[in-house]
């Protein structure tokens, strides 16, 4: 089936759940249904539907009726499960946006960078550091290290634009698998340069190793957030487990 089509149509229902045309606990249309809405076969549907379990959008129930799960919220989502750019997340979160580069220079990983990002001793890698610009307020700083063998020629123009559009659509690099983890830091003497933080003395730390489709790491990320401004979102799905 014509890619385009499934996104066409993946992609106007997500706008539907998250402008809630189709509201919290609603429940959607059937499969025959969006055939005819959309003119296209139900394989395209089922694909879209299945797309929209997956990110966390709709759930469905016994019956084959299927509800949204979406619930929309006041501050804006950053996804602790999918992989997403900054300026991504700022798009589909509907905010102004704008990066700073401050940093970026060739580096050597010695062994405290090896051992806090994971890269090997002797890696030549990019540091990168940029401030995160929503809605004016500079409010995440963050800190990336690239593997140069596979982030190749990187500028600050490229840094500022988007780091992942230039790996995927020019490098045609296939970012496939990040593992993460998030925590609570105090805010350190550069935190308090860069960002703006008010009254707040800790900021929410997501970092995470990034790894292309040959499993091998090509970046660790550490994102610095000012608290107050931002939800973590997570979907999660359990799987029970047979008694022995």
């Amino acid at each position: 089936m014509p890619e385009s089509r499934f996104e066409n149509v993946y992609m106007d229902l997500k706008n539907k759940i998250e402008t809630q045309e189709y509201a919290f606990h609603s429940i959607i249309p059937s499969e025959n249904d969006f055939t005819e809405i959309y003119n296209c076969s139900r394989s395209t549907i089922r694909r879209a539907l299945a797309e929209l379990i997956k990110r966390g959008y709709i759930q469905v129930r016994q019956g084959s009726r299927v509800r949204v799960i979406y619930e929309p919220v006041e501050r804006n989502v950053f996804k602790i499960g999918g992989i997403e750019s900054f300026k991504e997340a700022a798009k589909r979160n509907g905010f102004s946006y704008g990066t700073k580069v401050v940093k970026l220079e060739k580096i050597i990983a010695d062994e405290e960078i090896s051992a806090r990002t994971g890269f090997k001793i002797g890696d030549e890698l990019y540091d990168v550091q940029r401030i995160r610009y929503i809605d004016s307020k500079a409010l995440i700083l963050d800190k990336n290290y690239f593997l140069a063998s596979v982030v190749k020629d990187l500028t600050e123009e490229i840094a500022e634009s988007s780091i992942y559009d230039y790996l995927e659509n020019t490098l045609k690099v296939k970012i496939m698998t990040s593992k993460r983890k998030m925590t609570t830091e105090l805010a350190t003497t550069e935190d308090k340069m860069y960002l703006e933080l008010g009254d707040y003395n800790c900021l929410a730390i997501v970092s995470g190793r990034v790894f292309n489709d040959a499993s091998l790491q090509f970046e660790y990320t550490e994102s610095r957030h000012r608290p107050d401004y931002f939800c973590f979102e997570d979907t999660a799905t359990r799987h029970r487990k047979r008694l022995p």
